[in-house]
């Protein structure tokens, strides 16, 4: 090769490849057991699979995926989602036989790691005759039956309560009449992985119920905060410590809640893409799969749609709040600086007219002790200028004083105010 390929080439293709089963031969019968799991239970799961002894691994370039045939040679599929896996296992069945599976196959798929949100036992015919002699025996809930036509020219019926059974699984019964093996695999599949989407759909509605009641008290935190900001009587710290708490306690519940209602609206867009994709037409007398789905679906959806939208809106309420109440706090500490900055401006005024006055009384003091130096300084010519002379100096000497220096101390003050300005 010539090229440089890009790091992800491989998992890219790989991820095309990927939640392929192997074709099913009807009659037939599976399990398929959905769980939460995170990495260390990812891990557990894979590394119990290989140490199963005798069991045959088919090769794979994707860790995402592990397919293989189990002690026994049943097939499985182990398949993960982003925060879920999915053990598939395929079992042969006899018709007019017990609806059993093996007791060992059961358990080891049952005590994978991980927390079970799915567990599902399909059981797939050839006739609805067939299919129809074992309803008694799965016990299913009669008023809560789900019965219809799936699938391309509506060849498969299903039967479904969609209830947790005595035995702690989920039943599916399928009757599929002049279905090719390929194209029935891939309809099975899609109504799994439909039921799968919709439960981990489905786990953001008690979450938005639980932080539901939070909602409502923030919503009447800030409905008090909007009047007492509005007042001026309450303490802005009093203030700021309240849209503080309202404010954590949102960014608490949204920290809490966020991926849950953004993983709920991708799961139930895959859901109802499923559902589509799988057709339905309805039976006489039983509710659809369609009906089914979309009855209980799309509310919790939509719930979810409303909890996650009430509480963008409260918290973005809350920083309008925040910023009410900093804008107040700003304009009542502008408002001081203000009042500050006049009272300043005053006391200065009064320092000038001080300086002035007392620069006055400089000037005057000056002018006398220099008047009365120059007395001293006349008086020495008394006796060769006659009588009369230091008072007429004296006379002379005060104005010429007062008027020089008080013309000194302003042309001072010019150069100072002049100087202060271009600095």
């Amino acid at each position: 090769m010539g090229w440089v390929e890009h790091p992800q080439r491989q998992q890219v293709v790989n991820e095309m490849h990927l939640r392929r089963w192997p074709t099913l031969s009807v009659p037939t019968m599976l399990i398929q057991i959905l769980r939460m799991v995170d990495q260390d239970e990812w891990e557990a799961q894979a590394n119990a699979i290989d140490a199963l002894p005798d069991a045959k691994l088919d090769p794979s370039d994707n860790p995402r995926q592990t397919s293989g045939v189990l002690p026994g040679g049943v097939p499985f599929v182990l398949e993960r989602f982003s925060e879920a896996s999915a053990i598939t296992v395929i079992l042969p069945m006899v018709v007019g036989e017990h609806l059993a599976f093996p007791e060992e196959v059961c358990r080891w798929a049952r005590d994978l790691p991980g927390r079970v949100i799915r567990a599902t036992k399909i059981f797939i015919f050839k006739s609805v005759s067939d299919a129809e002699m074992y309803l008694p025996e799965l016990k299913m809930k009669t008023s809560d039956v789900i019965s219809c036509y799936v699938g391309t020219e509506a060849k498969v019926r299903l039967w479904s309560d969609f209830r947790i059974g005595e035995d702690g699984w989920g039943h599916l019964l399928i009757a599929a009449e002049r279905m090719d093996p390929g194209d029935l695999t891939r309809l099975v599949q899609r109504l799994q992985e439909l039921g799968n989407y919709r439960n981990l759909a489905l786990l953001g509605l008690p979450v938005a119920r639980l932080y539901w009641n939070d909602l409502d008290r923030a919503e009447l935190e800030l409905a008090e905060l909007a009047a007492e900001v509005a007042s001026p009587d309450f303490i802005d710290d009093v203030l700021l410590e309240k849209v503080t708490g309202v404010s954590l306690g949102l960014i608490q519940a949204v920290a809490a809640t966020r991926f849950r209602m953004a993983a709920t609206q991708a799961y139930a867009r895959i859901a109802i893409e499923r559902l589509h994709e799988i057709g339905t037409l309805p039976v006489s007398g039983y509710p659809s799969l369609l009906d089914f789905t979309e009855r209980r679906l799309r509310p919790a959806v939509r719930t979810c749609d409303a909890y996650a939208q009430r509480l963008s809106e409260l918290a973005l309420s809350a920083d309008r709040f925040a910023a009410l109440l900093r804008t107040r706090i700003e304009t009542r500490i502008e408002n001081q600086n203000a009042l500050l900055l006049k009272s300043m401006r005053n006391i200065s005024i009064a320092q000038l007219r001080m300086q002035h006055f007392v620069e006055g009384l400089s000037v005057i003091a000056i002018s006398y002790y220099v008047v009365s130096l120059f007395s001293h300084f006349v008086k020495a010519y008394e006796l060769y200028f006659g009588e009369h002379l230091v008072e007429m100096s004296e006379s002379i000497a005060v104005p010429i004083s007062l008027v020089g220096f008080g013309l000194f101390i302003a042309n001072k003050r010019k150069k100072l105010g002049k100087s202060r300005y271009e600095t």
